[in-house]
């Protein structure tokens, strides 16, 4: 059933009105319960219950949990962009309305949570806020690229591989500094990578000092530290050789794999590791993804080596790109592995789609009261 919620687009003016009789802790205590979503018409129905809300959020330590984003781009022209986010708290599928307003032909890409763009011969245009509400708009990097990695290190934009046939360097990698404004090169990638530098095949992780690029296939793993600009590896993340495919990112500030388990056309089950930042070894076996769960990710194909993942937090989301139509949530708890899983909104409106990006997002009340200001927010 869809859910339909009105969410005021100002203020009301209410406070000559009778006070609710709901004050000080109760208040608090009842407002930590209320999904994020709908603490914003909350803080419209009073000054009172404004400040309250602010005392929920900030005195409780209430544990918002991150929303999905699921975007999707139509093959024809004029390529629109339909974007829905999901609120695991209040199980609502919300309508995000922008553009970033690239005036060639590209396709939006993401490659891990923090970073969402499109990359046209001319220009890039990334964004980072949550709901992705503001794009910046640089000059393209020199070596033109169809597929490459493009990550977000630090104050620093990556952009490795994935270059033309034509490009003299498969490998080549350019760093755009955001303070500096700037683009400037660097050491090639790793040579090892050079039949598989291309986003399609790679999966990338990143901290606030370092990018981590593992080979899906394989589970080699390089590092490369953009302030010395040098590559470090590889590591073997997957020295199991039942392992077919492999997926990285940081959670809670810890570096996950997830592996998936079997072979090509027979997929057993998924794993969920914590690997360590320094020796870049599995340590920990987190958990096991239920037979029932392998069975949604499938869908109708065996999803060998077609698994993407997407994770901030303790969450993390991973989706079958062949068949998207189920999403599978795990959330790290308690030295373990909470199962659980969600239709795909976009998918089930039939959208003809030229690439699907799913990822988590850590979406506060700010930014909710801004798209709402924008106009760019509904519930449906």
């Amino acid at each position: 059933m869809a859910l339909h919620v009105q969410i005021p687009t100002k203020i009301s003016s209410i406070e000559d009105q009778e006070e609710a009789p709901l004050y000080g802790d109760i208040l608090e205590a009842i407002l930590y319960h209320v999904p994020l979503l709908y603490l914003v018409p909350a803080c419209h129905v009073s000054k009172s219950w404004n400040r309250a809300v602010s005392s929920s959020l900030r005195h409780l330590n209430r544990n918002v949990k991150p929303w999905l984003i699921v975007l999707a781009q139509t093959i024809r022209s004029p390529y629109k962009i339909n974007a829905r986010a999901y609120d695991p708290a209040s199980h609502a599928w919300i309508d995000i309305h922008f553009q970033p307003s690239m005036k060639s032909i590209s396709t939006l890409r993401s490659s891990h949570s923090t970073l969402l763009y499109m990359l046209s011969p001319s220009k890039l245009a990334f964004s980072t806020d949550p709901l992705h509400h503001t794009w910046n708009h640089v000059d393209a990097p020199l070596v033109w690229r169809t597929d490459p990695i493009v990550a977000l290190v630090g104050h620093r934009i990556v952009v490795a591989g994935g270059t033309c046939d034509y490009e003299d360097d498969p490998l080549a990698v350019e760093i755009y500094d955001t303070r500096e404004r700037t683009w400037g090169t660097c050491n090639s990638m790793p040579a090892i990578l050079k039949d598989s530098a291309a986003s399609t095949w790679l999966s990338v992780a990143v901290d606030d000092s370092k990018l981590y690029v593992t080979d899906k296939n394989t589970g080699l793993t390089y590092t490369f530290d953009p302030d010395s600009k040098t590559w470090c590896g590889p590591y073997d993340l997957c020295p199991d050789r039942t392992v077919f495919g492999a997926v990285t990112g940081f959670a809670n500030g810890r570096f996950i794999l997830v592996e998936a388990v079997g072979s090509a056309g027979n997929l057993k089950t998924m794993k969920v590791w914590e690997v360590n930042g320094v020796s870049l070894e599995c340590k920990t076996l987190i958990g096991e993804m239920p037979p029932a769960m392998v069975e949604k990710l499938k869908g109708e194909t065996d999803c060998a080596g077609t698994v993407s993942m997407s994770c901030t937090r303790d969450m993390v989301c991973l989706h079958n790109t062949w068949s998207p139509e189920e999403l599978i949530l795990c959330e790290l708890v308690d030295g373990g592995c909470r199962w659980g899983s969600v239709g795909n909104a976009v998918v089930n409106d039939g959208t003809r789609m030229q690439k699907l990006v799913v990822k988590c997002s850590n979406v506060g009340l700010p930014d909710l009261h801004k798209a709402v200001q924008l106009g760019a927010l509904k519930v449906v």
